[in-house]
């Protein structure tokens, strides 16, 4: 995938190798929302690591100090889930999420941030999260809508 040390750039991810572990950090402005470009960048970031046997562990990061990742672009919700069908077969945020949870990679969130909504949901999709307690902050809004949080609440989710 990569050489020892060296830096590849997505538009929205910086990824550092170090061993068999891949380093993403996220830049997805404003207030990286999980927009088409932050999906496109995650597809094709878990789809190369998981088919390279060197790459063991996958730890994601923020390279925005107020938040890891906010929530969703609501206003494009259309094309982030054309993304991520190019993974998991299905225009499904809740999909890609579990298809992240089943990687063979481990998985490991890093979190000095806030974590709100979508942003959560992708973090628990991690096998391991680490907050800072002086600056982690995390927020999930769907209950006091009275709504079940889950992606697009589709069933899949949560079996």
């Amino acid at each position: 995938m990569s050489v020892e040390g060296a830096v590849t750039e997505y538009e929205t991810l910086t990824v550092r190798r170090d061993g068999a572990v891949l380093v993403a950090g996220i830049n997805s402005p404003p207030m990286n929302l999980l927009g088409p470009e932050l999906v496109r960048d995650l597809v094709s970031l878990i789809r190369r690591a998981a088919a390279d046997p060197t790459i063991q562990v996958l730890v994601f990061k923020s390279e925005d100090p107020d938040y890891f990742i906010s929530h969703v672009d609501v206003t494009r919700i259309a094309e982030y889930r054309a993304e991520a069908a190019k993974l998991v077969g299905e225009p499904s945020i809740a999909l890609l999420f579990h298809h992240l949870s089943a990687s063979r990679l481990v998985t490991i969130a890093q979190i000095e941030e806030r974590v709100r909504g979508a942003g959560s949901e992708f973090v628990l999709a991690c096998d391991m999260r680490f907050a800072a307690r002086e600056s982690a902050i995390f927020g999930q809004f769907e209950p006091a809508f009275g709504q079940v949080p889950g992606g697009e609440r589709r069933n899949t989710w949560f079996v």
